[in-house]
């Protein structure tokens, strides 16, 4: 398998914008601008403190030691403690406000990323794997939340010790302070050596763990196909080729990382180094103090301290931005169904639908319906049946409005589907598929979906559909807990909770899409009860490969290679002998 062609590699990306970006990002911390405003007054607080340390070691030794002042010495102590213990305060409120906001970034951040996704088109989830999804929403959202809670704002506080050294160092000695200054060229040009390196790497590493993620989401998902056909190994062997584009990837930042602060390191000692040359040959001259030489070299070491953690803050910020460019770039992706203005709603529907000329394609190439024109009246039960491939679920997606049509029109009472508020219409139509999903929740919450339905009407719903059979016989009946899938219930079982969360929501167009063809012939006994009464006076519209399932329906259209090429009663088609009867004919043979 080619990883590089595969679905789970993303596409190539472009130049970083910070400045677009981080104004994006901000729209996310003006809610919580107070709390920042805060930090920052603490940062700035903190940084001013950070300064009186050094210049109390030079009044210890220049005016205590030196001149055996025990007294002035203590004081001194003392005053040592008050500072370091008012700088512990500022900087524990500090890291809970930053991190509280960045807390609350990500939960918005995360809230709305849902939202837009829930709103997007099948299509889109077509080109669009589950695990990339999850690790936009996920690790995306984490990496984000480390540019509030450890990032910017922090930056800014290191900036601002910075410029409060370099103040105090002018103000003791300027000579030396430019001394200092000296070396801060190589370290500019180190970090903006490793800047763009680091950028492009951390895109990797994001690119990467969103490819394993949809590995994983694949394969785990599908782990009993994985296990019928004995297929761990080479399962294995791909999620090795996988994980190890991972390893490599983030063994690159480890190397840039092994360079990166060593080097800083590097330039902290020489800058020390010229301190103590000079210092030292100024001392010996009389032109400074040993108290003030000893203020400078820790002033010095303290000097690359904050330079050092915003080129660390710098990496957290490229890493984010990485992640933010993509976060935004879903953001961006408007949804390709939308209601148009003055979309149109009603509440009580009729249940009547019209394909006029309507053709259609998934990839806007090869067609899969061609020129389907027909008329469901209200309250018909119409069958669709045609060979796989041939376009009957393609027509059940359109009447939703889960695609829209590439020519023609899908009509339901009178209305242009694209006319319709899409949710609006939704209430009228209850879908039934063949792979039935039940999330991890309990019986009822699968029936009502968590919707506000009584008890006594999800109890009726499943009781016309049989599904009373097996609910009470279940420990706690309704409230018996189901897992991921529904994988403890049998394949009837889940297929009559499916009718029931139809039926509870009393539809007035019924989807019946290959509904009965994962069930034995008993609980097929019961569901063709229960669907009759769940089809009286409503619209209904049924998938089905067997035919005996469609027999008694009002009208049966037969699909063929995406066209409408027949339709009429069972008997009318059988009389006519054409495909209907053909298709017929073949599964009657193969059950006899």
């Amino acid at each position: 398998m080619n990883r590089q062609n595969s679905i789970h590699k993303e596409e190539s990306l472009g130049k970083v914008f910070e400045p677009q970006l981080i104004g994006r990002l901000m729209k996310y911390v003006r809610p919580y601008w107070f709390r920042v405003l805060v930090s920052v007054v603490l940062l700035i607080s903190a940084a001013g403190l950070e300064q009186v340390g050094p210049w109390l070691t030079k009044i210890a030794v220049d005016e205590h030691i030196a001149k055996g002042n025990y007294v002035g010495l203590v004081h001194i102590v003392i005053y040592f403690g008050l500072v370091y213990l008012a700088l512990g305060v500022f900087r524990i409120s500090q890291t809970v406000l930053t991190g509280w906001v960045g807390e609350h970034v990500m939960f918005d951040l995360r809230r709305e990323i849902f939202a837009h996704i829930q709103k997007q088109s099948l299509r889109f989830f077509d080109r669009n794997p589950v695990g990339r999804l999850v690790t936009r929403v996920t690790s995306d959202v984490q990496t984000l939340s480390e540019i509030f809670s450890s990032g910017i704002v922090v930056f800014f506080g290191d900036l601002f010790t910075l410029v409060g050294i370099i103040i105090a160092m002018m103000m003791l000695n300027w000579k030396l302070a430019l001394v200092s200054i000296t070396v801060v060229p190589i370290t500019v040009v180190i970090t903006f050596f490793f800047r763009s390196r680091l950028r492009d790497v951390f895109r990797e590493v994001r690119l990467k763990t969103a490819a394993i993620n949809s590995f994983l989401q694949e394969h785990l998902s599908g782990i009993r196909i994985v296990q019928l056909f004995n297929h761990q190994k080479a399962t294995e062997e791909n999620f090795s080729e996988v994980n190890n584009e991972l390893k490599s990837a983030h063994l690159k930042t480890v190397a840039l990382f092994s360079a990166f602060f060593p080097l800083l390191e590097l330039t902290s000692a020489l800058a020390v180094a010229l301190i103590i040359i000079k210092g030292g040959y100024l001392s010996l001259d009389g032109a400074i103090s040993i108290g003030v030489l000893i203020a400078f070299i820790q002033y010095t070491e303290r000097f690359f301290r904050p330079i050092r953690e915003m080129a660390e803050k710098w990496n957290i910020f490229q890493a984010g931005m990485a992640s933010a460019e993509r976060v935004f770039k879903l953001l961006d992706t408007a949804p390709l169904i939308i209601d148009s203005d003055g979309a149109g709603c009603c509440d009580e529907a009729k249940g009547r639908i019209e394909f006029c000329n309507v053709d259609f394609s998934y990839d806007g190439e090869e067609e899969v319906l061609h020129d389907v024109s027909f008329t469901i009246e209200p309250g018909q039960t119409v069958a669709i049946v045609g060979a796989t491939g041939a376009g009957k679920s393609t027509i059940i997606n359109l009447i939703g409005r889960f695609y829209d049509v590439t020519s023609g029109s899908v009509v339901v009472d009178g209305l242009d589907v694209r006319e319709w508020n899409k949710d609006n219409l939704l209430r009228h139509i209850a879908y039934v598929n063949q792979d039935v999903f039940l999330f991890s929740g309990t019986i009822r919450e699968n029936i009502t979906l968590q919707d506000d339905y009584d008890d006594d009407l999800v109890e009726q719903a499943a009781k016309r559909v049989h599904a009373d059979n097996f609910v009470d016989k279940l420990p706690k009946k309704y409230a018996e807990p189901v897992t991921e899938r529904g994988s403890t219930l049998s394949s009837g079982q889940r297929q009559l909770l499916s009718f029931a969360r139809a039926l509870v929501r009393n539809p007035r167009i019924l989807v019946l899409d290959e509904a009965t063809s994962a069930v034995d012939p008993e609980t097929e006994r019961l569901i063709q009860d229960a669907l009759e009464k769940m089809m009286e006076g409503r619209t209904s519209i049924i998938v089905a490969h067997r035919l005996s399932t469609v027999m008694r329906a009002d009208r049966i259209l037969v699909m063929h290679k995406g066209q409408l090429r027949e339709q009429g009663t069972h008997k009318e088609l059988m009389d006519k002998k054409g495909i209907y009867w053909r298709l017929f004919q073949m599964q009657y043979r193969r059950v006899s």
